[in-house]
């Protein structure tokens, strides 16, 4: 089974995701913009039960980050827990977005991902 191994920017948040995620996707809505501070946000979807974390993280919106250096890490619920990829601590992951979400506010200089369904706004 795959382990994959993440952490924040200073290394006192640290996570594992087991096996592949249920989805990958990209996001261009406002909140992820600004929340990564780019023009998208690429992350993934694990079972909260494929998912383990050691270290303090702080909440805002539903989002966790680290309080020392500021990196968002990922966000978890009862049945799900969503990654962000560049946490990841090995690059590239190989993991390929199957969907994109809010392409109404993509970058026009930015492409469609090959073979991604997309959304105009969440999916429904």
């Amino acid at each position: 089974m795959t382990i994959r191994h993440g952490s924040c920017n200073c290394g006192k948040v640290r996570y594992q995701v087991e096996g592949e995620p249920i989805r990958v996707g990209l996001c261009h809505c406002t909140d992820c913009r600004q929340e990564s501070g780019s023009a998208f946000t690429y992350y993934g979807i694990w079972r909260t039960s494929a998912f383990e974390t050691t270290g303090e993280t702080v909440e805002h919106h539903g989002r966790r980050f680290c309080p020392t250096c500021g990196s968002r890490v990922f966000a978890y619920g009862e049945e799900e827990a969503e990654i962000k990829l560049g946490t990841l601590q090995d690059a590239p992951t190989g993991l390929k977005p199957t969907y994109e979400l809010w392409i109404k506010r993509r970058e026009p200089w930015l492409q469609p991902v090959e073979g991604a369904e997309q959304f105009v706004e969440d999916r429904t």
